[in-house]
Protein backbone atom coordinates (compact mmCIF):
# COMPACT_ATOMS: atom_id res chain seq x y z
CA UNK A 1 0.00 0.00 0.00
CA UNK A 2 1.30 3.43 -0.87
CA UNK A 3 1.63 5.48 2.33
CA UNK A 4 1.27 8.67 0.27
CA UNK A 5 -2.02 7.60 -1.24
CA UNK A 6 -3.63 10.95 -0.44
CA UNK A 7 -1.27 12.48 -2.97
CA UNK A 8 -2.63 10.13 -5.62
CA UNK A 9 -6.29 11.04 -5.34
CA UNK A 10 -8.01 11.96 -8.58
CA UNK A 11 -11.40 13.61 -8.26
CA UNK A 12 -12.94 13.33 -11.69
CA UNK A 13 -15.65 15.89 -10.95
CA UNK A 14 -13.04 18.56 -10.28
CA UNK A 15 -10.44 17.48 -12.78
CA UNK A 16 -12.82 17.50 -15.70
CA UNK A 17 -13.53 21.17 -15.16
CA UNK A 18 -9.89 22.02 -15.82
CA UNK A 19 -8.24 19.15 -17.70
CA UNK A 20 -8.91 19.69 -21.41
CA UNK A 21 -7.33 16.33 -22.24
CA UNK A 22 -10.37 14.44 -21.01
CA UNK A 23 -12.81 16.31 -23.22
CA UNK A 24 -15.47 16.15 -20.51
CA UNK A 25 -17.84 18.97 -19.67
CA UNK A 26 -17.52 20.40 -16.17
CA UNK A 27 -21.23 20.52 -15.38
CA UNK A 28 -21.92 16.83 -15.96
CA UNK A 29 -21.84 14.12 -13.33
CA UNK A 30 -19.00 11.65 -13.48
CA UNK A 31 -19.72 7.93 -13.54
CA UNK A 32 -17.28 5.05 -13.36
CA UNK A 33 -18.32 1.82 -15.03
CA UNK A 34 -16.18 -0.92 -13.52
CA UNK A 35 -15.86 -3.77 -15.98
CA UNK A 36 -15.25 -3.39 -19.72
CA UNK A 37 -17.01 -6.50 -20.95
CA UNK A 38 -20.13 -6.45 -23.10
CA UNK A 39 -22.32 -5.37 -20.17
CA UNK A 40 -19.97 -2.57 -19.12
CA UNK A 41 -19.48 -1.13 -22.60
CA UNK A 42 -23.23 -1.09 -23.21
CA UNK A 43 -23.70 0.78 -19.93
CA UNK A 44 -20.94 3.22 -20.92
CA UNK A 45 -22.53 3.92 -24.31
CA UNK A 46 -25.97 4.54 -22.82
CA UNK A 47 -24.73 6.76 -19.98
CA UNK A 48 -22.48 8.79 -22.26
CA UNK A 49 -25.41 9.25 -24.64
CA UNK A 50 -27.44 10.56 -21.71
CA UNK A 51 -24.83 13.23 -21.03
CA UNK A 52 -22.74 11.79 -18.21
CA UNK A 53 -18.95 11.86 -18.04
CA UNK A 54 -18.17 8.15 -18.23
CA UNK A 55 -14.92 6.47 -17.32
CA UNK A 56 -14.75 2.77 -18.21
CA UNK A 57 -12.40 0.81 -15.96
CA UNK A 58 -11.05 -2.72 -16.20
CA UNK A 59 -8.05 -4.66 -14.93
CA UNK A 60 -7.54 -5.89 -18.50
CA UNK A 61 -8.24 -4.38 -21.90
CA UNK A 62 -11.74 -3.99 -23.29
CA UNK A 63 -13.60 -7.26 -23.86
CA UNK A 64 -10.91 -9.61 -22.60
CA UNK A 65 -13.18 -11.71 -20.39
CA UNK A 66 -16.30 -13.69 -21.33
CA UNK A 67 -16.99 -11.15 -24.05
CA UNK A 68 -14.12 -12.47 -26.16
CA UNK A 69 -14.41 -16.19 -26.77
CA UNK A 70 -18.09 -16.89 -26.21
CA UNK A 71 -20.39 -18.62 -28.68
CA UNK A 72 -21.57 -15.36 -30.24
CA UNK A 73 -25.18 -16.48 -29.87
CA UNK A 74 -27.90 -13.94 -29.04
CA UNK A 75 -29.86 -16.61 -27.25
CA UNK A 76 -33.25 -14.96 -26.80
CA UNK A 77 -34.87 -18.39 -26.92
CA UNK A 78 -33.23 -19.38 -23.62
CA UNK A 79 -36.08 -18.32 -21.33
CA UNK A 80 -36.01 -21.24 -18.91
CA UNK A 81 -33.85 -21.08 -15.74
CA UNK A 82 -31.04 -23.61 -15.50
CA UNK A 83 -32.32 -24.92 -12.16
CA UNK A 84 -34.53 -27.89 -13.02
CA UNK A 85 -35.38 -30.92 -10.94
CA UNK A 86 -33.88 -33.39 -13.44
CA UNK A 87 -30.40 -32.07 -12.68
CA UNK A 88 -30.71 -33.03 -9.03
CA UNK A 89 -30.35 -36.74 -9.74
CA UNK A 90 -27.37 -36.14 -12.04
CA UNK A 91 -25.09 -34.52 -9.45
CA UNK A 92 -23.29 -37.75 -8.41
CA UNK A 93 -22.48 -38.51 -12.05
CA UNK A 94 -21.26 -34.96 -12.61
CA UNK A 95 -18.74 -35.32 -9.82
CA UNK A 96 -17.36 -38.48 -11.40
CA UNK A 97 -17.12 -37.36 -15.04
CA UNK A 98 -14.56 -34.54 -15.49
CA UNK A 99 -15.28 -34.40 -19.24
CA UNK A 100 -19.07 -34.50 -19.07
CA UNK A 101 -21.24 -31.64 -20.36
CA UNK A 102 -21.50 -30.35 -16.79
CA UNK A 103 -18.60 -31.09 -14.46
CA UNK A 104 -17.80 -30.19 -10.88
CA UNK A 105 -14.25 -30.32 -9.54
CA UNK A 106 -14.36 -32.66 -6.50
CA UNK A 107 -11.88 -30.44 -4.67
CA UNK A 108 -13.99 -27.34 -5.33
CA UNK A 109 -17.39 -28.88 -4.63
CA UNK A 110 -17.39 -28.16 -0.84
CA UNK A 111 -16.94 -24.45 -1.60
CA UNK A 112 -19.80 -24.56 -4.08
CA UNK A 113 -22.28 -26.31 -1.75
CA UNK A 114 -23.98 -23.06 -0.56
CA UNK A 115 -24.53 -22.04 -4.19
CA UNK A 116 -25.94 -25.44 -5.12
CA UNK A 117 -28.34 -25.40 -2.15
CA UNK A 118 -29.74 -22.10 -3.42
CA UNK A 119 -29.76 -23.53 -6.95
CA UNK A 120 -31.82 -26.50 -5.77
CA UNK A 121 -34.21 -24.12 -4.00
CA UNK A 122 -34.96 -22.52 -7.36
CA UNK A 123 -36.09 -25.83 -8.88
CA UNK A 124 -39.63 -25.52 -7.50
CA UNK A 125 -42.39 -24.84 -10.03
CA UNK A 126 -43.21 -21.54 -8.34
CA UNK A 127 -39.64 -20.25 -8.55
CA UNK A 128 -39.06 -21.55 -12.07
CA UNK A 129 -42.22 -19.84 -13.31
CA UNK A 130 -41.30 -16.55 -11.63
CA UNK A 131 -37.69 -16.62 -12.82
CA UNK A 132 -38.66 -17.61 -16.35
CA UNK A 133 -41.01 -14.62 -16.59
CA UNK A 134 -38.17 -12.32 -15.58
CA UNK A 135 -35.78 -13.83 -18.15
CA UNK A 136 -38.43 -13.48 -20.87
CA UNK A 137 -38.87 -9.80 -20.04
CA UNK A 138 -35.16 -9.22 -20.71
CA UNK A 139 -34.95 -11.41 -23.79
CA UNK A 140 -38.15 -10.39 -25.55
CA UNK A 141 -36.75 -7.29 -27.26
CA UNK A 142 -33.04 -7.82 -26.54
CA UNK A 143 -32.07 -7.95 -30.23
CA UNK A 144 -34.11 -4.85 -31.04
CA UNK A 145 -32.12 -2.89 -28.44
CA UNK A 146 -28.90 -4.14 -30.04
CA UNK A 147 -29.99 -3.14 -33.53
CA UNK A 148 -30.46 0.43 -32.33
CA UNK A 149 -27.11 0.78 -30.58
CA UNK A 150 -25.13 -1.12 -33.25
CA UNK A 151 -26.56 1.07 -35.99
CA UNK A 152 -25.53 4.15 -34.02
CA UNK A 153 -22.05 2.66 -33.63
CA UNK A 154 -21.87 1.86 -37.38
CA UNK A 155 -21.54 -1.81 -36.48
CA UNK A 156 -24.88 -3.31 -37.50
CA UNK A 157 -23.03 -5.69 -39.83
CA UNK A 158 -21.83 -7.56 -36.74
CA UNK A 159 -25.33 -8.87 -35.99
CA UNK A 160 -26.91 -11.57 -38.17
CA UNK A 161 -30.50 -12.70 -37.61
CA UNK A 162 -30.89 -16.06 -39.32
CA UNK A 163 -32.18 -17.86 -36.26
CA UNK A 164 -30.61 -20.92 -34.65
CA UNK A 165 -31.17 -24.67 -34.49
CA UNK A 166 -31.41 -27.03 -31.53
CA UNK A 167 -30.86 -30.44 -33.10
CA UNK A 168 -31.70 -33.93 -31.84
CA UNK A 169 -29.96 -37.15 -32.85
CA UNK A 170 -31.70 -39.88 -30.86
CA UNK A 171 -34.22 -38.13 -28.64
CA UNK A 172 -37.70 -39.62 -29.23
CA UNK A 173 -40.02 -37.44 -31.27
CA UNK A 174 -42.51 -37.31 -28.39
CA UNK A 175 -39.87 -35.70 -26.17
CA UNK A 176 -38.83 -33.25 -28.91
CA UNK A 177 -42.48 -32.33 -29.45
CA UNK A 178 -42.89 -31.74 -25.71
CA UNK A 179 -39.96 -29.32 -25.74
CA UNK A 180 -41.37 -27.60 -28.81
CA UNK A 181 -44.66 -27.05 -27.00
CA UNK A 182 -42.88 -25.67 -23.94
CA UNK A 183 -41.07 -23.05 -26.01
CA UNK A 184 -44.21 -22.26 -28.02
CA UNK A 185 -46.24 -21.86 -24.84
CA UNK A 186 -43.55 -19.53 -23.47
CA UNK A 187 -44.01 -17.26 -26.50
CA UNK A 188 -40.71 -18.15 -28.18
CA UNK A 189 -40.97 -18.13 -32.01
CA UNK A 190 -40.07 -21.72 -32.92
CA UNK A 191 -40.69 -24.34 -35.61
CA UNK A 192 -40.40 -28.11 -35.34
CA UNK A 193 -38.39 -29.51 -38.26
CA UNK A 194 -37.83 -33.04 -39.55
CA UNK A 195 -34.49 -34.27 -40.90
CA UNK A 196 -35.12 -33.19 -44.48
CA UNK A 197 -36.05 -29.68 -43.38
CA UNK A 198 -32.98 -29.44 -41.14
CA UNK A 199 -30.60 -30.52 -43.90
CA UNK A 200 -32.22 -28.09 -46.32
CA UNK A 201 -31.21 -25.27 -43.96
CA UNK A 202 -27.77 -26.67 -43.07
CA UNK A 203 -26.54 -29.21 -45.66
CA UNK A 204 -23.27 -29.81 -43.80
CA UNK A 205 -25.06 -31.44 -40.84
CA UNK A 206 -24.87 -35.21 -40.54
CA UNK A 207 -27.93 -37.22 -41.55
CA UNK A 208 -28.02 -38.86 -38.11
CA UNK A 209 -29.82 -35.71 -36.96
CA UNK A 210 -33.51 -36.59 -36.83
CA UNK A 211 -35.27 -33.40 -35.73
CA UNK A 212 -34.63 -29.80 -34.74
CA UNK A 213 -36.24 -26.83 -33.09
CA UNK A 214 -35.74 -23.82 -35.34
CA UNK A 215 -35.73 -20.58 -33.35
CA UNK A 216 -36.50 -18.13 -36.11
CA UNK A 217 -35.91 -14.81 -34.33
CA UNK A 218 -32.51 -15.59 -32.79
CA UNK A 219 -29.30 -13.81 -33.84
CA UNK A 220 -25.56 -14.37 -33.81
CA UNK A 221 -22.36 -12.48 -34.45
CA UNK A 222 -19.31 -13.56 -36.40
CA UNK A 223 -17.07 -11.88 -33.83
CA UNK A 224 -18.35 -11.19 -30.28
CA UNK A 225 -15.10 -9.50 -29.30
CA UNK A 226 -15.39 -7.09 -32.21
CA UNK A 227 -18.90 -6.10 -31.06
CA UNK A 228 -17.47 -5.26 -27.66
CA UNK A 229 -14.64 -3.26 -29.21
CA UNK A 230 -16.96 -1.43 -31.61
CA UNK A 231 -19.25 -0.33 -28.79
CA UNK A 232 -16.29 0.73 -26.65
CA UNK A 233 -14.95 2.77 -29.56
CA UNK A 234 -18.37 4.35 -30.01
CA UNK A 235 -18.48 5.26 -26.31
CA UNK A 236 -15.03 6.80 -26.69
CA UNK A 237 -16.20 8.79 -29.71
CA UNK A 238 -19.07 10.11 -27.61
CA UNK A 239 -16.62 11.21 -24.93
CA UNK A 240 -16.02 8.25 -22.63
CA UNK A 241 -12.57 7.52 -21.26
CA UNK A 242 -11.10 4.01 -20.82
CA UNK A 243 -8.55 3.40 -18.09
CA UNK A 244 -6.87 0.10 -17.33
CA UNK A 245 -7.28 0.03 -13.57
CA UNK A 246 -7.59 -2.94 -11.22
CA UNK A 247 -10.19 -1.97 -8.64
CA UNK A 248 -9.52 -3.54 -5.26
CA UNK A 249 -11.45 -1.24 -2.94
CA UNK A 250 -14.67 0.77 -2.97
CA UNK A 251 -15.37 3.44 -0.36
CA UNK A 252 -18.80 4.97 -0.29
CA UNK A 253 -19.65 8.55 0.60
CA UNK A 254 -22.96 10.40 0.52
CA UNK A 255 -21.68 12.74 -2.18
CA UNK A 256 -19.28 10.50 -4.10
CA UNK A 257 -17.68 7.08 -4.38
CA UNK A 258 -13.94 6.44 -4.13
CA UNK A 259 -12.42 3.45 -5.88
CA UNK A 260 -8.84 2.34 -5.46
CA UNK A 261 -6.29 -0.06 -6.88
CA UNK A 262 -4.27 0.07 -3.66
CA UNK A 263 -2.07 2.87 -4.94
CA UNK A 264 -4.32 5.47 -6.50
CA UNK A 265 -7.79 6.70 -5.54
CA UNK A 266 -10.31 7.79 -8.15
CA UNK A 267 -13.39 9.72 -7.04
CA UNK A 268 -16.67 9.72 -8.96
CA UNK A 269 -20.19 10.95 -8.39
CA UNK A 270 -21.61 7.51 -9.17
CA UNK A 271 -20.38 3.99 -9.92
CA UNK A 272 -21.79 1.09 -11.96
CA UNK A 273 -20.34 -2.29 -11.02
CA UNK A 274 -20.31 -4.62 -14.04
CA UNK A 275 -17.52 -6.97 -13.03
CA UNK A 276 -19.18 -10.31 -13.79
CA UNK A 277 -17.73 -13.33 -12.05
CA UNK A 278 -15.32 -11.12 -10.10
CA UNK A 279 -18.07 -9.12 -8.37
CA UNK A 280 -18.37 -10.94 -5.06
CA UNK A 281 -15.45 -9.28 -3.26
CA UNK A 282 -16.41 -5.77 -4.35
CA UNK A 283 -20.00 -6.17 -3.23
CA UNK A 284 -18.90 -7.66 0.07
CA UNK A 285 -17.07 -4.39 0.82
CA UNK A 286 -20.46 -2.68 0.60
CA UNK A 287 -22.05 -5.36 2.84
CA UNK A 288 -24.04 -7.09 0.09
CA UNK A 289 -24.20 -10.86 -0.20
CA UNK A 290 -23.78 -12.14 -3.73
CA UNK A 291 -24.07 -15.93 -4.19
CA UNK A 292 -22.20 -15.96 -7.49
CA UNK A 293 -20.20 -18.79 -9.02
CA UNK A 294 -17.97 -18.83 -12.06
CA UNK A 295 -19.26 -21.30 -14.64
CA UNK A 296 -16.13 -22.06 -16.60
CA UNK A 297 -17.00 -22.29 -20.30
CA UNK A 298 -14.60 -23.47 -23.01
CA UNK A 299 -14.49 -22.78 -26.72
CA UNK A 300 -12.48 -24.12 -29.64
CA UNK A 301 -11.82 -22.14 -32.82
CA UNK A 302 -11.50 -23.93 -36.16
CA UNK A 303 -10.18 -22.12 -39.25
CA UNK A 304 -11.86 -21.59 -42.59
CA UNK A 305 -11.12 -24.36 -45.11
CA UNK A 306 -11.72 -24.93 -48.79
CA UNK A 307 -14.16 -27.75 -48.09
CA UNK A 308 -17.79 -27.02 -47.37
CA UNK A 309 -17.47 -26.81 -43.60
CA UNK A 310 -19.74 -23.83 -43.24
CA UNK A 311 -22.81 -23.29 -41.15
CA UNK A 312 -25.02 -20.26 -41.69
CA UNK A 313 -26.45 -20.03 -38.17
CA UNK A 314 -25.72 -21.36 -34.68
CA UNK A 315 -26.45 -25.06 -34.25
CA UNK A 316 -26.74 -26.48 -30.74
CA UNK A 317 -26.90 -30.16 -29.84
CA UNK A 318 -29.57 -31.17 -27.34
CA UNK A 319 -27.83 -34.42 -26.41
CA UNK A 320 -24.21 -33.26 -26.53
CA UNK A 321 -24.93 -29.87 -24.94
CA UNK A 322 -22.65 -27.69 -27.00
CA UNK A 323 -23.05 -25.18 -29.81
CA UNK A 324 -21.36 -24.50 -33.16
CA UNK A 325 -21.40 -20.94 -34.50
CA UNK A 326 -20.07 -19.64 -37.84
CA UNK A 327 -17.43 -16.99 -37.18
CA UNK A 328 -15.34 -14.63 -39.28
CA UNK A 329 -12.34 -16.90 -38.69
CA UNK A 330 -14.23 -20.14 -39.39
CA UNK A 331 -16.20 -22.13 -36.84
CA UNK A 332 -16.42 -21.76 -33.06
CA UNK A 333 -17.37 -24.71 -30.88
CA UNK A 334 -18.48 -23.70 -27.40
CA UNK A 335 -20.32 -24.94 -24.39
CA UNK A 336 -20.04 -27.30 -21.44
CA UNK A 337 -20.15 -26.16 -17.83
CA UNK A 338 -17.40 -26.61 -15.26
CA UNK A 339 -17.53 -25.55 -11.61
CA UNK A 340 -13.97 -25.14 -10.40
CA UNK A 341 -13.67 -21.51 -9.31
CA UNK A 342 -11.63 -18.66 -10.75
CA UNK A 343 -8.13 -19.88 -9.91
CA UNK A 344 -7.89 -23.48 -11.11
CA UNK A 345 -5.80 -24.06 -14.22
CA UNK A 346 -7.73 -24.48 -17.45
CA UNK A 347 -8.54 -28.06 -18.43
CA UNK A 348 -8.23 -27.76 -22.19
CA UNK A 349 -9.28 -31.37 -22.67
CA UNK A 350 -12.77 -29.94 -22.29
CA UNK A 351 -12.13 -27.84 -25.39
CA UNK A 352 -10.78 -30.88 -27.25
CA UNK A 353 -13.97 -32.74 -26.37
CA UNK A 354 -15.98 -30.19 -28.34
CA UNK A 355 -14.19 -31.22 -31.54
CA UNK A 356 -15.09 -34.86 -30.96
CA UNK A 357 -18.74 -33.87 -30.72
CA UNK A 358 -18.56 -31.67 -33.82
CA UNK A 359 -17.01 -34.48 -35.88
CA UNK A 360 -20.09 -36.55 -35.15
CA UNK A 361 -22.43 -33.81 -36.30
CA UNK A 362 -20.78 -32.35 -39.41
CA UNK A 363 -20.02 -33.94 -42.77
CA UNK A 364 -17.03 -31.70 -43.42
CA UNK A 365 -15.01 -30.19 -40.62
CA UNK A 366 -11.60 -28.47 -40.51
CA UNK A 367 -8.70 -30.54 -39.20
CA UNK A 368 -7.64 -30.18 -35.59
CA UNK A 369 -4.83 -31.88 -33.67
CA UNK A 370 -6.59 -33.28 -30.61
CA UNK A 371 -3.31 -34.56 -29.17
CA UNK A 372 -2.25 -31.01 -28.31
CA UNK A 373 -4.38 -30.10 -25.30
CA UNK A 374 -2.07 -27.45 -23.90
CA UNK A 375 -3.01 -23.77 -23.93
CA UNK A 376 0.20 -21.84 -24.41
CA UNK A 377 -1.47 -18.53 -23.69
CA UNK A 378 -3.01 -19.76 -20.42
CA UNK A 379 -6.27 -17.84 -19.86
CA UNK A 380 -5.23 -14.89 -22.02
CA UNK A 381 -6.28 -14.83 -25.62
CA UNK A 382 -5.66 -13.13 -28.90
CA UNK A 383 -7.18 -13.27 -32.35
CA UNK A 384 -5.35 -16.48 -33.23
CA UNK A 385 -5.94 -18.42 -30.01
CA UNK A 386 -7.49 -21.78 -30.74
CA UNK A 387 -8.61 -22.78 -27.25
CA UNK A 388 -10.21 -20.48 -24.74
CA UNK A 389 -11.62 -20.46 -21.23
CA UNK A 390 -14.09 -17.86 -19.98
CA UNK A 391 -15.89 -17.38 -16.67
CA UNK A 392 -19.67 -17.01 -16.78
CA UNK A 393 -21.03 -15.10 -13.76
CA UNK A 394 -23.79 -17.41 -12.56
CA UNK A 395 -26.40 -16.81 -9.88
CA UNK A 396 -28.58 -19.67 -8.56
CA UNK A 397 -31.83 -18.26 -9.94
CA UNK A 398 -30.42 -17.60 -13.46
CA UNK A 399 -31.25 -13.89 -13.15
CA UNK A 400 -28.75 -11.02 -13.28
CA UNK A 401 -28.48 -8.25 -10.72
CA UNK A 402 -29.57 -4.97 -12.29
CA UNK A 403 -30.43 -1.87 -10.31
CA UNK A 404 -29.49 0.64 -7.65
CA UNK A 405 -27.78 -0.58 -4.49
CA UNK A 406 -30.49 -0.46 -1.78
CA UNK A 407 -28.25 1.18 0.82
CA UNK A 408 -25.94 3.19 -1.45
CA UNK A 409 -27.74 5.71 -3.63
CA UNK A 410 -24.70 6.39 -5.84
CA UNK A 411 -23.88 2.72 -6.61
CA UNK A 412 -25.54 0.60 -9.30
CA UNK A 413 -25.20 -3.05 -10.28
CA UNK A 414 -25.18 -4.68 -13.74
CA UNK A 415 -23.76 -8.16 -13.27
CA UNK A 416 -24.42 -11.89 -13.07
CA UNK A 417 -25.86 -12.51 -16.55
CA UNK A 418 -24.71 -16.13 -16.67
CA UNK A 419 -25.03 -17.56 -20.21
CA UNK A 420 -26.86 -14.47 -21.48
CA UNK A 421 -24.39 -11.62 -21.08
CA UNK A 422 -24.05 -11.04 -24.82
CA UNK A 423 -27.80 -11.45 -25.32
CA UNK A 424 -28.84 -9.03 -22.58
CA UNK A 425 -26.06 -6.46 -22.93
CA UNK A 426 -27.92 -3.73 -24.80
CA UNK A 427 -31.12 -3.88 -22.77
CA UNK A 428 -29.09 -3.88 -19.54
CA UNK A 429 -27.32 -0.71 -20.66
CA UNK A 430 -30.67 0.89 -21.46
CA UNK A 431 -32.10 -0.07 -18.06
CA UNK A 432 -29.08 1.26 -16.18
CA UNK A 433 -29.46 4.57 -17.97
CA UNK A 434 -33.14 4.74 -17.09
CA UNK A 435 -32.51 3.84 -13.45
CA UNK A 436 -29.78 6.42 -12.95
CA UNK A 437 -31.76 9.21 -14.61
CA UNK A 438 -34.92 8.36 -12.72
CA UNK A 439 -36.94 7.38 -15.80
CA UNK A 440 -39.56 4.70 -15.84
CA UNK A 441 -37.82 1.50 -16.90
CA UNK A 442 -38.96 -0.33 -20.03
CA UNK A 443 -39.54 -3.50 -17.99
CA UNK A 444 -40.13 -4.34 -14.34
CA UNK A 445 -36.68 -4.51 -12.74
CA UNK A 446 -37.78 -5.68 -9.28
CA UNK A 447 -36.85 -9.36 -9.95
CA UNK A 448 -33.24 -8.31 -10.54
CA UNK A 449 -32.65 -6.39 -7.29
CA UNK A 450 -29.73 -7.47 -5.06
CA UNK A 451 -32.18 -7.46 -2.14
CA UNK A 452 -33.35 -10.95 -3.12
CA UNK A 453 -30.09 -12.27 -1.66
CA UNK A 454 -29.87 -9.93 1.32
Amino acid sequence: MNTNRKDNITNFRVERSTDKATGHAADKKSIAVIGAGIIGVNCAVELQTLGFNVTLLDKDNVGEGCSKGNAGHFATEQVFPLAQISLLWQLPKLLLDPLGPMAISPSYFPKAIPWFLKFIGNMTNKNRTKNSAAIKSLNKNAIAYYKTVLEAANAKHLLTTKGSLLVFEDTPLASVTKQYRQYHHAGVPVKLLNREQVLALEPNLNEKIQHALYFTDVGHTSNPHEICMALAEYAKKLGSVFKQFSVTEIKYGDLNVTISDGQTDLVFDQVVIATGAWSKKLLKQLDYKLPIEAERGYSLNLPNTKVNAELTRPVASAERRFIMTPMAHGLRLAGTVEFAGLEKKANMKRADMLYTHAKNMLINIPDFDESNSENKNDNKSDKTEQKWLGFRPSLPDSLPVIGQAPNHKNVYFALGHQHLGLTQGAITGKLIGQIITGQQTDIDISPFCISRFN
